[in-house]
């Protein structure tokens, strides 16, 4: 009678084992990764480390092209439009860092107000959830930096929504409040854009058939149209990261559904261990 009674205490102690074991896991999986993480962080790889441009577009369309975690500088002077371009994929936090170099104080006599704005390829403002966007420094400053960080771009949203998609994100510097007669005066300009990944809680079902790059739509048709042929290699401005775009590609809500399945399973077998009982009584005669 011992036999069966160690027994089905052995099974439920393997099963307890088995469901911590698997809340452990989920609870302390990590999304952000290096083995499940498919864009590159946030100054990672060699993109982060190489050198970056030393100047600056003033228009979307001549916008310099800058890698994640890559340091982009430029000379101009005050009220000039300065463009940069970076990718963001579906999953990633993008952040941008800007300090301007203000002109010496012999040459200021007023306090001037600086803001960076940053767009998605489709050329819409995207609202930054916290950061210090726009500053103003003073009369004596040196420099001033700013700061934008976006919300987690998504790989699908609905047409009339704002949010942020995978694809081209372009970042404007520029002064916004300054006399007329402080124009033209020599800065220098550092930006750095780089992006996190998050987990997740962000991640939708639907995915873009093509991030928003321009002319992503161009090179897709020239592929299609030069099937068999030899057709011009894919060349893209804005450039893409460093592993390709992701667009859903994978994300940890695979992990969360394949252990919410294994704990699911383990708590039916735990659960019929425990109603079954300890089987036929040994004073109950066969064939009763």
């Amino acid at each position: 009678m011992r036999t069966p009674i160690r027994r089905a205490r052995g099974i439920r102690r393997a099963l307890t084992g088995a469901l911590l074991a698997g809340l452990t896991l989920l609870t302390t999986a990590s999304p952000a990764s290096p083995a499940f993480a498919d864009g590159p962080s946030a100054g990672a790889g060699p993109s982060g480390d190489s050198a970056g441009p030393t100047e600056a577009g003033t228009t979307f369309r001549t916008a310099t092209a800058l890698a994640q975690g890559q340091t982009g500088t430029a000379q101009a002077s005050t009220g000039d439009y300065l463009y940069w371009v970076f990718p963001a994929d579906a999953g990633q936090r993008p952040t941008v860092e800007a300090t301007v170099k203000l002109p010496e104080n012999a040459a200021r006599r007023s306090a001037s107000t600086w803001q960076i704005d940053v767009y998605d390829g489709l050329r819409r403002r995207q609202a930054c959830a916290y950061g210090h966007q726009t500053r103003k420094a003073g009369a004596e400053a040196a420099t001033v930096e700013l700061s934008c960080v976006l919300r987690p771009v998504r790989a699908w949203s609905e047409p009339w929504a704002n949010d942020p998609l995978p694809g081209s994100y372009y970042v404007r510097l520029t002064v916004v409040d300054l006399p007329a007669d402080q124009l033209g005066l020599p800065i220098g300009a550092e930006v750095r854009p780089t992006v996190k990944e998050v987990d997740g809680a962000h991640d939708v079902d639907g995915t873009l058939s093509e991030p928003l790059v321009p002319g992503v739509s161009v090179a897709s048709a020239g592929d299609d149209d030069g099937a068999g042929a030899s057709a011009a290699p894919r060349t893209v401005a804005a450039g893409e990261p460093e592993d390709g775009w992701a667009s859903g590609r994978w994300t940890d809500r695979w992990l969360w559904t394949v252990g919410g399945g294994v704990l699911a399973a383990l708590a039916a077998v735990f659960g019929y261990s425990l109603t079954r009982g300890r089987g036929r009584p040994s004073h109950v005669p066969p064939g009763v």
